[in-house]
């Protein structure tokens, strides 16, 4: 078996799950949220972690668990938001006092903001289901035409020195699909503002490409080839939700500045 088969077996496997998943909603979502913040965690320490360093001992493992309790209570956003501020700048104050470096810190904002980002979009109603289901056709559109039309086409390098297997051509690709993935959604949906619509999918589609520049950045950074081995062909769950954690975090601010913390799907896909 090709690695190109089973990266698209592994593909829609998970994406088979996490439909389900989304398509429950509440606390199964919300489980998913969490455990997806967990090995992200998992996956960045294992990176950043010098092997003989005891570091900060277990301290942002035990700051992540308890905002993992909370995610999973179903806290609202004046309790989510503070606490991972509190969680990240804890992290980050043990870490200058021990000297430590900030990695986890860092790695501890990346974690949790990205559960946080996509259980609050999701919500509790069909605003949030259609807002979670744009995300997924922008950004996996986005990574599917990127891949082929890069391949097709070639060309200049995107980012030689993070990722040099990306290009200029795939990245112009990979937008036109997700903007076009996203209308086609958003359209079935039923929803009218298509211009504005688009334009956050495109948007959507640059910060996915950005954060999966990121996440190789980081993985050249310490020397990694991929932040894990749990998806087969794929690598770890870094190596496969980088674009859409971070498009999830821009989906939630544009739908907190259109509606509230709490409900910002309802600010872009009213019901």
């Amino acid at each position: 078996m090709s690695n190109l088969q089973l990266r698209v077996i592994s593909a829609i496997i998970l994406a088979i799950i996490t439909l389900g998943l989304t398509w429950l909603g509440g606390l199964p979502f919300r489980l998913l949220c969490a455990v997806m913040s967990a090995v992200i965690f998992y996956e960045w320490t294992r990176m950043s972690r010098p092997a003989e360093s005891t570091g900060l001992g277990f301290l942002p493992e035990a700051l992540l668990v308890v905002f993992i309790g909370a995610l999973i209570a179903g806290l609202a956003a004046s309790w989510l938001l503070p606490l991972v501020v509190i969680v990240v700048a804890a992290t980050a104050i043990a870490a200058s006092i021990r000297k430590a470096g900030q990695w986890d810190a860092a790695g501890l904002a990346y974690a949790t903001v990205s559960g946080l980002s996509l259980a609050l979009l999701r919500d509790g109603d069909r605003s949030g289901l259609v807002a979670i289901l744009f995300l997924f056709a922008v950004v996996w559109a986005t990574d599917i035409f990127a891949y082929f039309v890069g391949r097709a086409v070639g060309g200049p390098k995107l980012a030689p020195s993070i990722s040099p297997g990306k290009t200029r051509s795939g990245a112009l690709g990979g937008a036109v699909g997700g903007i076009v993935a996203g209308l086609i959604l958003a359209a079935v949906a039923g929803f009218g503002n298509l211009a504005l619509l688009g334009l956050v999918a495109l948007a959507l589609s640059i910060v996915a490409q950005a954060g999966d520049l990121f996440e190789s950045w980081v993985k050249r950074r310490h020397g990694r080839k991929d932040s894990g081995t749990l998806i087969p062909g794929h690598g770890g769950v870094m190596d496969r939700v980088d674009g859409l954690v971070a498009a999830a975090f821009a989906l939630y601010v544009i739908g907190w500045i259109s509606a509230t913390a709490d409900h910002p799907a309802q600010g872009l896909f009213p019901i």
